[in-house]
């Protein structure tokens, strides 16, 4: 629900609905009422500070760079990972007739067959720095051509592997990709049967991060780079920061909204995928101003608001002008007001 502009009208009601006996005492006008006999049972003072205007709404923790794998491997399926884990390079991301298919790192796909006579090219090159960080580059240098060490390191790869050693590399035994992964839904079973071009697996980045689906009329309350707060699901807080906004609006079930993306500070504790959270977004700021407890407003019989001041053995209704709510206070401004003051509050 709405914090602030939007809570702060149902908070309103119920102000109305418990000091409206208390508010007679302006007996219809804007003037300050006379002193009264007794103090108020309860009091709050009146202070200055930041408040934060800020809406509630409810996103999804899960991780980024969500994608469907394939690759080029025919035949039984003999082994697959768990969901959840996680494939670093020179790792499996499954087995093949008992062939592994291997991860190594790398941004471009491999589109073609490597192997001594292929044109050089920047898919060698990321061949040749994968094969040195697993140990297989001794007289390697790492360039665009494939040349005889390049061979030769890459049959050592196979041979202890398990594969054939061709001194040839395809789809069928490695799967390029940015960084390690998590295996989030396994899409094959052992003993079921995969073609080339068949997904495999759907992985993901190992960061964390929050999504939305943001109100179209919300969209000034998600800029880029903002500080937000995220209520996870143990009810810990944790920081975060608005770190991309869609640029387009989409629609379904009859709302329109942006996606928005939120990494957080620290990685959470949980590992759970899609588990709701909530987001605090700030829509306003209002910086160094004199601010009460929401509930120390009075409604006025010509409208409006008031707050009534303690001043010594009495109290006085003075007249307040509403401005920015937040964290259960509520910005005031009005004359003969000042930081430190007594206003009374609904007791308990």
């Amino acid at each position: 629900m709405r914090k602030g502009a939007l809570l702060s009208g149902a908070a309103l009601l119920a102000v109305v609905t418990a000091g409206a006996a208390m508010a007679v005492l302006a007996d219809g006008g804007t003037e300050a009422a006379a002193p009264a006999t007794e103090r108020v049972a309860a009091t709050a003072v009146i202070t200055r500070q930041d408040l934060l205007d800020t809406k509630t709404v409810t996103g999804a923790l899960t991780y980024s760079g969500r994608r469907d794998l394939t690759t080029g491997a025919a035949g039984t399926v003999t082994w697959v990972p768990e969901d959840g884990a996680v494939v670093r390079r020179g790792r499996p991301l499954l087995k093949v007739d008992r062939r592994p298919v291997t991860l190594m790192y790398g941004r471009l796909p491999l589109y073609r067959p490597l192997s001594r006579g292929v044109s050089d090219g920047p898919d060698v090159e990321q061949l040749e720095r994968n094969l040195r960080a697993l140990g297989y580059g001794e007289d390697l240098t790492v360039d665009e051509h494939f040349d005889y060490a390049t061979h030769l390191a890459v049959r050592k790869w196979q041979d202890n592997r398990g594969l054939t050693e061709t001194g040839r590399v395809d789809d069928t035994q490695v799967v390029f990709l940015p960084s390690a992964v998590k295996v989030i839904d396994v899409k094959v079973v052992v003993g079921g049967r995969t073609a080339p071009g068949r997904q495999v697996l759907a992985v993901s980045d190992l960061n964390r991060l929050v999504r939305l689906d943001l109100d179209a009329g919300d969209q000034t309350l998600a800029e880029k780079g903002a500080k937000v707060t995220v209520e996870l699901p143990d009810g810990a807080k944790a920081a975060g920061r608005i770190t991309g906004v869609g640029t387009v609006a989409k629609q379904a079930a009859e709302r329109t909204y942006i996606e928005v993306e939120i990494t957080l500070a620290k990685d959470p504790k949980t590992r759970l995928d899609q588990a709701p959270v909530e987001v605090e977004l700030v829509s306003e700021r209002r910086e160094n101003v004199l601010a009460v407890p929401v509930e120390a407003l009075l409604a006025l019989r010509e409208g409006g608001f008031g707050v009534e001041v303690v001043e010594g053995s009495g109290t006085r209704l003075a007249p307040v002008k509403v401005g920015a709510f937040g964290s259960g206070m509520v910005e005031i401004t009005g004359d003969g007001l000042g930081e430190g003051m007594k206003v009374g509050v609904p007791e308990g």
